[in-house]
This record gives structure tokens, sequence and C-alpha cells, in this order.
């Protein structure tokens, strides 16, 4: 993995050595319940498709907890 970090960071002249992030910083508005949802989804999805946890409520730094009616670490504001 330290090596296409590296790589990635030689290839960018923003770095000196490793690039982990992409540099892109583009807002995207979101206009509507619906796309609030579906980014919230992808957001919540991530740990499951990275292989770190079975279900997208058990990854101990989200906030899907809450939104399946649990308590997680942090107070938040939940959406729509």
């Amino acid at each position: 993995m330290l090596w296409l970090f590296q790589f990635a960071g030689k290839r960018n002249s923003n770095n000196t050595h490793y690039q982990f992030w992409q540099q892109d910083n583009r807002s995207i508005e979101l206009s509507s319940q619906t796309m609030m949802d579906q980014r919230l989804d992808y957001i919540h999805d991530n740990p499951v498709k990275a292989g770190l946890v079975y279900a997208l409520e058990h990854y101990i730094y989200s906030s899907a907890l809450d939104y399946c009616g649990g308590k997680e670490l942090l107070k938040i504001e939940l959406l729509g």
C-alpha cells in the first residue's frame, strides 16, 4: 500500500512524498431530501463495502447507529 501512495504522490506536484486522499474539492449542492439520503447512505455503507464491519450500524465512528434508532458516541442532528 505504501508503494501505491508513493507512486500517486510522485505524480502530483502538490506532494513531496505520498498521496492518500484525492485532491478534489468540488462542492455538490444537496438540493433535495432524496440527494441527502443518497449521500448519507453512501457514507454509512463505506465501512461495510470495505469489509470493516458486517452491518453499517456496527461501525463505531459512524452516525448510522443513530439513524437505526440507537445512540452513537457523539450527539448528532438527524437529517430529514
